[in-house]
């Protein structure tokens, strides 16, 4: 049976494909229409996952869409009438998208797709979150919690997943939610709404949560972590561009942080206020799991939403809180919705059997040696390839040694936002100036964004806080943010937070067996089986999917090595070649490569 599952219309577009419990295929749009957080249909994206499959259209049995958009619009609607006048610009807008697109989504899907109408199912956002979690954990039967801003009302669930279905048993509803809250402190802080929460997590190392209690007078917590907002200090249930009341503010002692000044300078002040947000969502998920541990009696969590990007507040649930084990889909946000929807429909309502748990995260396209090798020819890339896989192993972990920035492009690319060691930059850790490097000359990005670990599942222990480490499948998904060991920070400048912590990836070398033979032997060169890994793009672009998109985001940085599986591209490749760029031009919904 084939379900193809598909998420869009909101940010991080997605299709994904399930065939009889196994999920073959899934990537985001934006991979491959070079569109940052495409919300588009994700017509490239279904392409590559039908083709993956072996599959047309046809094939498929159910397409499955991850919310209800009509219940999504009773909420607008309702929303939007409850604050009149004050939301007459966002309903004006808003409907003027709904009319012209959203409304109709289900006849442009069978149009787009040319399915019959009976092949269409919709299933609700919180379901879909809970759906990519819990049937694809490695659990038979797991307590679920799903955290994000909103979903068509939901912005919280709480349930149980036992074997093929999943009860939904408690709900928090729009406009009181946890994931708004983190985002109005992101607006606050100076970043940019579902692109910059990251970057709030990563700065709050460099603060003190002096600001808690003065959060908590804005909202209320019960105990079983259910909040309330004071909405006379928000504007995002009301407004088309404001997040925040002018009364936020005022409470707080400041205005906004200008978003000009956001990514040149580190404000004690906003520091401190991002430690403090980061606290107060730890405090509130810790009474959500608490109570949810309580009613459940289960020893499992499966999480889910964009909260669980969270990947600080979801290593201290699994070390402080009461369940014994924790799983997190690696794409836990909208993106990984698609997933939750395919399965949910195969499993949920079909009732077919349990497939096997997701341990791999390499869900996306790959390019053979001889499509990387005519692309270098086509454009006289000069190059060389080590075809030895030992030697070249060999090579690239002494160019890390040597103090190389390199650009890793190998195997299928990652599913969700974490660059796992298919498309990555990597570089040596033990060299504290590697992170000032990265964020200056390669990323063009803020100077106090952190770099994450990635560490042999063997070593994992010896250099961070997580005995066991191979049990704990977040890690394997750059969702957790462990204590670097205090002995071993020395070793890992580079990597190591402000508070002594690292966002590490646990490499298997059945999982990704070239990546790990890199690892592996950096370590044996250096006693530090550790390297320092970010994602392969620049500020601002998606990472990257072929060939083209990788020699372009090396010719534009100052990386010193491009490593396409085994072929090797030097730095002065970007001068021999210095008049050519691989520029990608959109025409409809097609992308064609250009050289100018």
């Amino acid at each position: 049976m084939n379900v193809l599952g598909l998420s869009f219309f909101y940010h991080d577009s997605s299709a994904a494909l399930v065939q009889d419990g196994v999920l073959i295929a899934a990537a985001e749009e934006e991979r491959f229409s070079r569109r940052k957080h495409d919300s588009g249909f994700p017509g490239l994206a279904i392409e590559f996952v039908l083709q993956r499959g072996g599959i047309t259209i046809d094939d498929v049995d159910f397409v499955v869409f991850y919310e209800k958009p009509f219940v999504k619009l009773e909420r607008m609607l309702l929303t939007a009438m409850s604050t009149f006048p004050r939301s007459s610009a966002v309903f004006r807008e808003s409907m003027q998208r709904w009319i012209s697109g959203k409304l109709w989504i289900k006849s442009m899907m069978l149009k787009e797709m040319g399915i019959p109408s009976s092949k269409l199912l919709f299933a609700d956002h919180h379901m879909s979150h809970a759906a990519s979690s819990f049937f694809t954990s490695h659990f038979r039967e797991s307590a679920i919690l799903t955290v994000d801003g909103a979903g068509e009302w939901s912005t919280a669930t709480m349930g149980v997943g036992r074997d093929n279905k999943i009860e939904i048993t408690k709900e928090l509803r729009f406009p009181h939610s946890l994931g708004l809250l983190y985002s109005a402190f992101t607006a606050y802080c100076g970043f940019e709404i579902n692109e910059g929460e990251y970057k709030l997590m990563g700065m709050h190392p460099y603060g003190k949560p002096r600001f808690v209690d003065e959060i908590y007078k804005i909202i209320h917590v019960a105990d079983d972590g259910s909040l309330w907002h004071d909405l006379k200090y928000f504007a995002y249930h009301y407004s088309r561009d404001q997040t925040l009341e002018k009364a936020f503010g005022e409470h707080f002692g400041r205005p906004a942080r200008d978003p000009k000044l956001s990514d040149k300078t580190l404000d004690p002040y906003y520091c401190d206020m991002a430690a403090s947000i980061q606290v107060v969502t730890e405090q509130i998920l810790m009474k959500m799991i608490t109570h949810l541990h309580k009613t459940t009696g289960m020893k499992n969590l499966c999480l889910a939403g964009g909260v669980a990007l969270n990947s600080v507040a979801n290593y201290k649930l699994l070390r402080e809180g009461p369940f014994d084990d924790i799983y997190v889909h690696p794409a836990p946000g909208d993106d990984g919705g698609c997933v939750g929807a395919a399965y949910w429909a195969y499993n949920h309502v079909l009732s077919q059997p349990r497939g096997p748990a997701l341990a791999n995260p390499y869900l996306g396209s790959e390019y053979t040696d001889e499509q990387i090798e005519t692309f270098l020819k086509k454009y006289d890339i000069p190059y060389e390839r080590i075809a030895d896989d030992k030697q070249f192993y060999e090579f690239a972990a002494q160019k890390l040694v040597d103090g190389a920035v390199c650009g890793w492009f190998r195997g299928r690319f990652e599913w969700g936002p974490r660059a796992l060691g298919a498309r990555s930059i990597i570089a040596d850790p033990r060299k504290p100036e590697m992170k000032e490097k990265l964020n200056a000359t390669i990323k063009f990005r803020e100077a106090f964004r952190p770099f994450a670990p990635s560490v042999t599942v063997e070593a994992a222990n010896d250099f961070f806080d997580i005995p066991d480490a191979a049990m704990h499948y977040p890690a394997r998904f750059m969702l957790y943010v462990a204590p670097v060991r205090p002995e071993r920070r020395k070793d890992l400048p580079a990597i190591t937070h402000e508070d002594g912590s690292g966002r590490l990836q646990t490499v298997f070398a059945d999982i990704s067996p070239a990546y790990h033979a890199l690892i592996k032997r950096f370590g044996e060169l250096t006693g530090v089986p550790v390297i320092m890994n970010t994602s392969f793009n620049l500020k601002g672009e998606p990472i990257v999917e072929d060939p083209s998109h990788a020699f372009n985001t090396f010719s534009l940085s100052g990386m010193d090595f491009l490593f396409l599986n085994n072929f090797v591209v030097r730095a002065d490749a970007k001068k021999k070649i210095a008049d050519t760029r691989f520029v990608l031009r959109h025409e409809g919904d097609s992308v064609t490569e250009m050289v100018s």
